[in-house]
């Protein structure tokens, strides 16, 4: 905790956060630092709790909804992301409609979250238009995102879209052009 002081006058003392706490009385109150996805994405900056508490964070890696960043003797801090308009995207589809959600939303390069029975994905006018094109149904609502970091984490191949003179499309499907 660092304590800020400012002319001679104490302020409320500012904690330092370097990671998410691995357990926490869950017993204990929450109280929320919100924060958008943005921010969270972001390994340093400062945020204030509903209750006036503030926070400096020093990350080695990004914080996520619900993380627990300080516990107290009355108190845990919690991490609520804000929510943000997003498209949802019902699974209950045909195969070659959920063909289609893919393209559309990975030839535009935008980040989804995969649920059981639900795609999210940034409300964007050309996803929408796609999605329109193609004539799969969504609807557009507010709600936290958290989009999943799929670059190499499901054992794909991985591939850049540089186009630098040792970058060769002829070894696999790509499926759009460059």
């Amino acid at each position: 905790m660092l304590a800020v002081h400012a002319a001679g006058v104490s302020i409320l003392p500012m904690h330092l956060v370097r990671a998410p706490l691995l357990s926490s009385g869950s017993a204990l109150p929450e109280i929320a630092v919100r924060a958008d996805r943005q921010k969270l994405a972001k390994r340093r900056w400062r945020a204030a709790a509903d209750d006036g508490v503030e926070f400096g964070f020093e990350l080695e890696a990004p914080l996520r909804h619900g993380d627990v960043v300080w516990a107290g003797a009355r108190a845990r801090y919690v991490i609520r992301q804000l929510p943000e308009p997003v498209l949802e995207i019902p699974l209950d589809v045909t195969p070659d409609a959920a063909a289609a959600i893919g393209w559309a939303v990975g030839n535009l390069h935008f980040a989804i979250e995969a649920q059981a029975t639900r795609l999210l994905a940034p409300d964007d006018p050309g996803l929408r238009q796609a999605l329109d094109r193609l004539g799969i149904h969504y609807h557009a609502i507010t709600a936290v995102f958290q989009p999943h970091r799929f670059a190499g984490s499901l054992g794909g191949h991985g591939h850049s879209h540089g186009h630098d003179p040792h970058h060769h499309h002829d070894d696999h499907a790509h499926g759009h052009r460059h």
